[in-house]
């Protein structure tokens, strides 16, 4: 066989091609982690010192603020307003604005649940450590909170004042308007920013972040509003203005 001929036979069955030799290390070895520090000692220590500082400021609190015990609770005479510790304040805020089983029982079973689900729904690695991910994440995040900060605020008080669970009673069945009417009015409350970003193409995390933002701020505003704008009658009114020379520092 020529030359000229086994020449035409391998160009038919050749799948390979050299391209370029560099030397240049392996890159099977020598690559940690990028931007990375020890657990231990110096995540540890600095966890340690924190806790130190808490238990400084817990006994600081604790030798500041008096709390005496009260007298034997009289059945006769119910305490105005009556109100659950502070951090209890927002499962009490809430149930001024649907049924207990809904307000008490459904949706925080559903906030749990979605905090344990997070690493379900988002277990990308892009981001992982970085503050909101991004900066588009932190966009996200600071709108996100300023909804919620005007939107929330807004619905205590339009719930309060105006409940149309109380101005339609007996119009619709008490089901509807204790139960369905919350959720659905909530379901939108904490839907529109998921909706809004749903435009943006946003990834797991972005919508994680969203829903997060919704749920960690409401909190607040829920707690804050029953701690401090609540007053004789579970009725709202500002702090400085309280009725009975009520005052809501009292529960601290």
């Amino acid at each position: 066989m020529s030359n000229e001929s086994f020449s035409k036979d391998t160009s038919k069955t050749k799948t390979y091609s050299l391209v370029e030799l560099v030397k240049a290390p392996t890159t099977m070895t020598d690559h940690g982690p990028d931007n990375s520090i020890f657990s231990f000692p110096v995540v540890a220590i600095m966890e340690l010192l924190l806790t130190l500082i808490v238990i400084v400021l817990l006994m600081a609190m604790s030798l500041g603020v008096n709390a005496p015990l009260e007298e034997i609770a009289n059945p006769n005479t119910t305490t105005d307003p009556a109100k659950a510790p502070w951090y209890f304040m927002g499962l009490q805020e809430m149930l001024e604005h649907g049924h207990p089983t809904l307000m008490a029982v459904t949706m925080p079973a559903l906030m749990v649940l979605f905090v344990i689900a997070i690493p379900y729904l988002d277990n990308s690695r892009a981001g992982s450590g970085v503050w909101f991910t991004s900066k588009r994440g932190k966009r996200i995040t600071l709108y996100t909170g300023i909804y919620t900060l005007i939107v929330m605020p807004l619905y205590v008080y339009l719930d309060t004042t105006f409940p149309a669970r109380e101005l339609l009673r007996g119009q619709l069945p008490d089901f509807v308007l204790q139960t369905v009417f919350p959720a659905l009015l909530m379901g939108v409350i904490v839907g529109l920013p998921l909706l809004v970003i749903w435009r943006l193409k946003p990834t797991s995390r972005e919508f994680v972040l969203t829903l997060f933002t919704v749920l960690f701020v409401s909190a607040v505003i829920f707690t804050l509003a029953g701690f401090l704008f609540r007053g004789p009658g579970f009725e709202l009114y500002w702090p400085w203005n309280m009725p009975g020379h009520y005052s809501p520092w009292d529960n601290l």
